[in-house]
């Protein structure tokens, strides 16, 4: 029987609502599927900072790299500024995992509707593919003058030809395992005249070598606009740190909703352990009211099993999922008025 070791941070808002609810689903599949679970939770987030100055402790990624996989909630705060949260935890171990893949499927699931008029399931079933860890969140810049009438900002874009490969070969090859093997690479590169023409430069050559991979760019701006009056025609796409962090929230409120999304963040290689997070956010304005929708945690442990190999787990979640998303048993942001606790009940039942 295998066996995983999982590091579970709920971290923020209802972060841990829904990543609690996450290991229980998680645990029922581990007895249907004859593989062991080990979940070591760590309480590291915004209540941490206001203990100890810091959201995680000095050597967090040191605890954090023998596990298998990380399994994370949200991180976030009102009283804190989100630049000190998001570097402090989440950014943290992206960048320092080398977690270099964000992979955000996105589908309307069985019995769910999007905002877009006859727009069905065949039509919007996409996965974007989202560089993580240079772009315009590298984390190079910095202020001076401080205060003072002539204060500068900057935040500085880096695009590495080495990171841009990487991405391009890693979203042309999910591509190429898709039915339709069509791939979009969104760009900017009218206006942002050096990095974003490496970019395009680079997935040019890249595509040479996935010659049974069909494949187009479109900047950003008329991208989102595609997304919305012909989902129809895209499939996979790769973006800029930003850019796909963007697109990817507009494609999962097309889907139906932002409680609905997961994301991977991966190290293709395994050197380090990747981390799976629903991409909703810490959600502090419904926090603790129990209505959280745990759906988009589940998605996300169908990916974090995905990654360790339990394919038929992953599946038989997925399926589970659709069968309560299918029936009446929805959250309210899905336009229903079961709890948490409710949809995640029936989740488990499903499995079962």
């Amino acid at each position: 029987m295998a066996n995983y070791s999982i590091a579970s941070i709920p971290g923020d808002g209802i972060g841990p609502e829904v990543i609690h609810a996450g290991v229980e689903v998680l645990q029922t599949l581990a007895g249907r599927h004859n593989f062991g679970l080990r979940i070591q939770e760590f309480p590291w987030g915004s209540q941490y900072f206001r203990e100890h100055g810091l959201m995680m402790p000095s050597d967090g990624l040191a605890t954090l790299r023998p596990f298998d996989a990380i399994y994370f909630g949200a991180v976030g705060a009102p009283d804190l500024p989100d630049h000190v949260t998001l570097w402090g935890l989440r950014l943290a171990i992206c960048q320092g995992f080398d977690q270099y893949a964000n992979v955000r499927p996105t589908r309307i699931l069985q019995g769910l509707q999007s905002p877009l008029r006859h727009c069905s399931s065949e039509d919007l079933d996409w996965i974007i593919i989202r560089e993580n860890t240079e772009g315009e969140y590298s984390g190079q810049g910095g202020r001076v003058h401080r205060g003072m009438p002539e204060e500068v900002g900057t935040e500085l874009a880096v695009f590495t030809r080495h990171g841009v490969e990487r991405i391009m070969r890693y979203a042309f090859r999910i591509a190429e395992l898709r039915p339709r093997k069509r791939l979009t690479v969104v760009t900017k590169s009218n206006a942002q005249r050096h990095g974003m023409v490496l970019w395009d430069e680079i997935a040019a050559s890249v595509a040479t070598e996935f010659p049974d991979v069909a494949w187009d760019k479109m900047l950003v701006d008329a991208m989102t606009a595609r997304m919305v009056q012909q989902p129809s025609t895209i499939d996979t796409v790769v973006a800029t740190n930003l850019h796909a962090d963007i697109l990817s929230d507009l494609a999962a409120a097309l889907a139906g909703s932002l409680g609905i999304a997961p994301t991977g963040n991966i190290d293709p290689e395994r050197r380090y352990p990747s981390m799976f997070e629903p991409i909703h956010g810490s959600a502090f304005d419904i926090t603790g009211k129990g209505i959280a929708n745990p759906i988009g945690g589940f998605w996300t442990a169908a990916l974090l099993l995905d990654h360790l190999g339990e394919d038929a787990a992953a599946k038989h979640l997925m399926s589970a999922i659709e069968a309560v998303t299918a029936s009446s048993v929805r959250t309210p942001d899905l336009g229903g008025s079961a709890t948490t606790v409710e949809v995640t009940r029936a989740v488990r039942d499903a499995i079962r």
